[in-house]
């Protein structure tokens, strides 16, 4: 495996700046931020361990915005040294870190993520869905004659005539997976935004977040465990049922499913790529500056994270759902991340 590396005057100098703020030591490595990178951080965190035998890094889910305010606080052992994201980093969040002393970050953008309903290559029915039609197929709550109310609907008709008339059965990740909460906030919270009612009654993002994010528990949802290969095996036995996963998994059995349609457009490395499909996004971490060549190993950890065996074609991230860079893009995100080159202000 080979890196770009630090020069050991540049580290040196970003030692010295540290010095005062990092009186007592710390081992360990550690990353917070979005639930949704949470699995890439804590792979890259178990593979990093792997190869180099040190102190697996200590890794947080506490969601994007939660991850910034902690990021932010400060520099030193009592704070974070990355933070992953789903979004990019805002002007107050920029803010925020400057005015606690955080005054050199490095933005790592390490991939796309890419997340797909599929079906049995058995199924008779050509699937196209729009995210609404998976709101109300899957929410704990919809509008029902003019009130949000539990989800009576069972079957795909229900919904909608043109949706065959069968069962709804839909297999997912559990609320502890990141996957879950990347679906709840790409598929649901849209899928949610895109109904007559919220749109009528002018709610805004708050109000979807607090009303629409949880998944319907009475049976056409069903909670399939972080095995996602076991959501394949029953896709391949029941045509009638569909899955949630990542994309790599509806790559490696093309033979047996297919990825279901988003507004006409089916998923593959190309669409997730270009958001041309309705399920994907950037996906980021954050590195402080002022932390590298102080808290140990956290250069090597950053270089494992961003090498080619994790967040390259066919990598392990690949496996996760993450979705890799265009060749071009990817080789320049790697070399501006290992030069910890400070990100400027958002605008």
């Amino acid at each position: 495996m080979s890196h770009l590396k630090l020069s050991t005057a540049a580290i040196a100098v970003l030692a010295a700046s540290a010095t005062v703020a990092f009186a007592q030591g710390r081992e360990e490595i550690r990353v917070v931020g979005s639930s949704t990178v949470f699995p890439y951080s804590q792979a890259a965190a178990e593979q990093f361990s792997n190869n180099t035998g040190a102190t697996s890094p200590i890794v947080e889910s506490t969601g994007t915005g939660g991850g910034m305010q902690i990021f932010c606080g400060g520099v030193g052992v009592a704070h974070a040294d990355l933070t992953g994201a789903s979004r990019a980093m805002t002007q107050s969040e920029f803010d925020l870190c400057a005015s606690n002393g955080v005054t050199e970050i490095t933005e790592a953008l390490i991939g796309f993520d890419g997340l797909s309903l599929a079906i049995s290559r058995a199924s008779e029915f050509s699937w196209d869905l729009s995210l609404e039609q998976v709101y109300l197929a899957l929410a704990a709550q919809v509008p029902v004659d003019g009130v949000w109310a539990d989800n009576p609907y069972q079957r795909w008709s229900d919904i909608d005539a043109s949706l065959p008339d069968i069962e709804i059965i839909v297999l997912g990740p559990p609320p502890t997976s990141g996957t879950r909460d990347a679906f709840v906030e790409l598929a649901m919270h849209v899928g949610c935004e895109e109904l007559e009612f919220v749109q009528a009654g002018g709610f805004d993002g708050d109000w979807v977040e607090e009303n629409c994010s949880r998944m319907r528990t009475d049976g056409p949802f069903i909670e399939a465990g972080e095995n996602d290969n076991l959501i394949v095996q029953r896709l391949q036995s029941d045509p009638n049922a569909l899955g949630i996963f990542g994309y790599s998994f509806v790559f490696e059995n093309l033979d047996t499913i297919q990825g279901v349609a988003l507004n006409g457009v089916a998923p593959s490395f190309d669409t997730i790529a270009s958001f041309d499909y309705g399920v994907a996004r950037p996906l980021f971490f954050y590195i402080k500056n002022a932390h590298v060549g102080v808290i140990p190993n956290l250069m090597e950890f950053i270089e494992e994270f961003i090498s080619e065996e994790s967040i390259g074609p066919g990598g392990y991230q690949s496996e996760r759902g993450m979705v890799p860079l265009p060749d071009a893009d990817r080789a320049a995100a790697q070399a501006a991340t290992l030069a910890l080159t400070p990100m400027a202000r958002p605008e």
